[in-house]
């Protein structure tokens, strides 16, 4: 589903649902467990938050100044390099997620309120290569399609968890 087909009510809902929805993915984990990838090559559910947290602070910071100043030029900035300016990687599991839950209602504060031709509103973005032009509609819409795949990249990393804790099965006793 292209991007341009959410509507700014969906994109609402989806951006509303995704911190309740790790939080209630992740209940029960230790924070040894948040911090543990599945393979040594993958992200660990904390890695996964971490980058949400990145992209929701560059993403979400854009669609604000969108929307408080008229037609801003904005340099675009890459979550992966501004990952390395916080210490989002370092943090513990849930008090990162009650911040994030804390971000995301901000901004959803800041969205909900907007009239259909609010989310319209436009900047220049340079410095991604050729100058581009964005609109509050469509960063949202970036930022709510970009989380959906990592939620469940959260889901499977606590099912491959659950799964492993599982105790063997025990065959019949035959007497």
């Amino acid at each position: 589903m292209p991007n341009r087909s959410l509507t700014s009510e969906q994109v609402l809902t989806l951006l509303a649902e995704t911190p309740p929805r790790i939080a209630a993915l992740t209940a029960g984990l230790t924070p040894a467990q948040s911090r543990t990838a599945p393979n040594h090559d993958e992200w660990s559910i904390n890695d996964v938050l971490a980058h949400l947290r990145a992209c929701a602070d560059v993403w979400g910071n854009c669609i604000v100044a969108m929307i408080a100043e008229d037609m801003p030029t904005l340099r675009a900035v890459n979550p992966r390099t501004w990952i390395k300016k916080t210490d989002y990687l370092e943090l513990d599991f849930q008090p990162s997620l009650r911040v994030f839950a804390t971000q995301r209602a901000e901004l959803l504060a800041v969205l909900e309120p907007l009239p259909h031709e609010g989310w319209s509103r436009a900047a220049t973005v340079t410095g991604a290569g050729r100058v581009l032009e964005r609109t509050a509609l469509s960063y949202a819409r970036w930022l709510a399609r970009h989380e959906r795949p990592h939620v469940k990249q959260i889901e499977r990393i606590v099912n491959t968890m659950r799964m492993e804790q599982r105790p063997p099965l025990r065959e019949a006793c035959h007497q």
